[in-house]
């Protein structure tokens, strides 16, 4: 339930007591004495679903949008007069005016959120470097781009041009700072004994993750926005929901930092793509759930204006994300291209280790170099292949080439094999 409070200007006590019993609610009346502007307050309880169109009801007829009218709360309404109120005004979504105001609110000052989200960054490098899983969570919970994210759809319906871009501003600054920020620590740390000796970011599998998106990473992202729109406009807690939006940038954000400061451009251009779908399939997702929620500029004259906007920004927006995402397939396409020469040869190994003239031998894949990269550049992978052999044991003629020809067939891929020869010791 909701308790408004109309301080009621002089002259317009009866348009709004009228207004009120039009619409049907009980409302109590206190003379207001503090202030020869007001000469009454009138406060009325009801549902949530009857704030926006009782305060619609209130513009439409008059009164001065200069009078305060104050939306709260309430906790517990001991009353059953309320059930008629549920009855006839249902529905579970805040007002427009609580929309806007909780908008505002999610935004936070800027050296707030600024010094949050170097926290969050400097928080969620480390758990990549150290390759933590819950010291990323952790730092999502500091994170604040819930509200930027939200902020600027928001401020897009409800035709607020400040909100929306202080929300656009704050969301894409904020990406910049904490991809500076991850660069900068990651610069610091290279080289030290914080990390060992020829410590490679692409080997880690936190990062790896971030540099190697599967398509299906897009719908974290439209889930996190669908998310946070529904816990905003139903007024449910938004703790959660704010960590699914920050796993879905700034650990990627993070990675480009690490990129940077490790000079990986492949992981800088992956990464960099994984947070620009992210970012914007969750601007996407916001502005189209809170349009089709109903909600409308208060000017009716306004509502065809923000249409057209509403619309070429949806428009940028798909276009955008379908052009990313073709790069987002390929990274996925390749991902599964060389996850499967590496297994297709590991298959072929042990399949010949059981066939003659190779059952005397043992054969190992040792390593498979077949990077993303590879793939688009047209660059052979070379395969090493570990053979154990028995003391005395000679290998086939042509051995080398009849593991390369068997691994090439198994793969369909021209390969370049590296056999090394180890002879097993005698036991006893």
């Amino acid at each position: 339930m909701r308790l408004v409070q109309v301080f009621v200007p002089a002259g317009d006590l009866e348009l709004v007591l009228e207004r009120a019993e039009a619409a049907g609610v009980d409302y109590a009346v206190s003379e207001e004495t503090s202030n020869d502007e007001f000469e009454a307050l009138v406060s009325i309880p009801v549902p949530p679903a009857a704030v926006e169109p009782l305060v619609a009801d209130f513009r439409k007829a008059g009164l001065d949008e200069s009078s305060y009218t104050v939306v709260t709360s309430a906790e517990t309404i001991v009353s059953d007069r309320t059930d008629d109120l549920l009855g006839r005004f249902s529905g579970t979504r805040i007002s427009r005016e609580e929309l806007q105001s909780q908008a505002v609110a999610l935004a936070p000052a800027s050296s707030t959120y600024y010094t949050l989200l170097i926290v969050s960054t400097v928080i969620a490098t480390a758990g990549l470097l150290l390759d933590s899983a819950a010291t990323i969570i952790g730092a999502m919970v500091v994170a604040p781009l819930m509200g930027p994210a939200l902020a600027a759809s928001v401020g897009v319906v409800v035709d607020d041009d400040e909100l929306a871009r202080r929300g656009v501003v704050l969301q894409v600054v904020g990406l910049l700072v904490a991809v500076a920020t991850a660069a900068l620590l990651g610069w610091l740390l290279r080289g030290t004994v914080l990390l060992p000796p020829g410590f490679d970011i692409t080997t880690v599998p936190q990062i790896r993750e971030r540099i190697t998106p599967n398509a299906l990473a897009l719908f974290l992202a439209l889930g996190s926005g669908v998310a946070g729109v529904i816990s905003l406009i139903r007024n449910v807690g938004s703790v959660l929901v704010g960590v699914a939006i920050a796993v879905a940038l700034v650990p990627p954000a993070a990675t480009v930092g690490l990129g940077i400061a490790w000079g990986h451009p492949e992981v800088v251009v992956t990464a960099g793509t994984l947070v620009l779908v992210n970012l914007l399939s969750i601007n996407l997702t916001a502005l189209l759930l809170l349009w089709l929620s109903g909600y409308r500029p208060h000017h009716v004259g306004s509502v065809d204006r923000v249409y057209g906007r509403l619309r070429s920004r949806i428009v940028v927006l798909v276009v955008a994300i379908a052009v990313l995402s073709v790069v987002l397939g390929g990274i996925t396409y390749g991902t599964y291209q060389t996850a499967a020469v590496e297994h297709d040869a590991q298959t072929e190994l042990d399949a010949m280790s059981d066939e003659p003239p190779f059952d005397d031998l043992v054969l190992q894949e040792l390593s498979v170099q077949y990077e993303l990269i590879d793939l688009y550049t047209g660059d052979v992978p070379v395969v090493t292949v570990l053979v154990e052999r028995p003391p005395g044991e000679t290998e086939p003629p042509d051995f080398a080439e009849q593991v390369r020809e068997r691994l090439e067939a198994a793969t369909g891929t021209e390969l370049e094999v590296v056999t090394e020869l180890v002879d097993t010791q005698r036991s006893g």
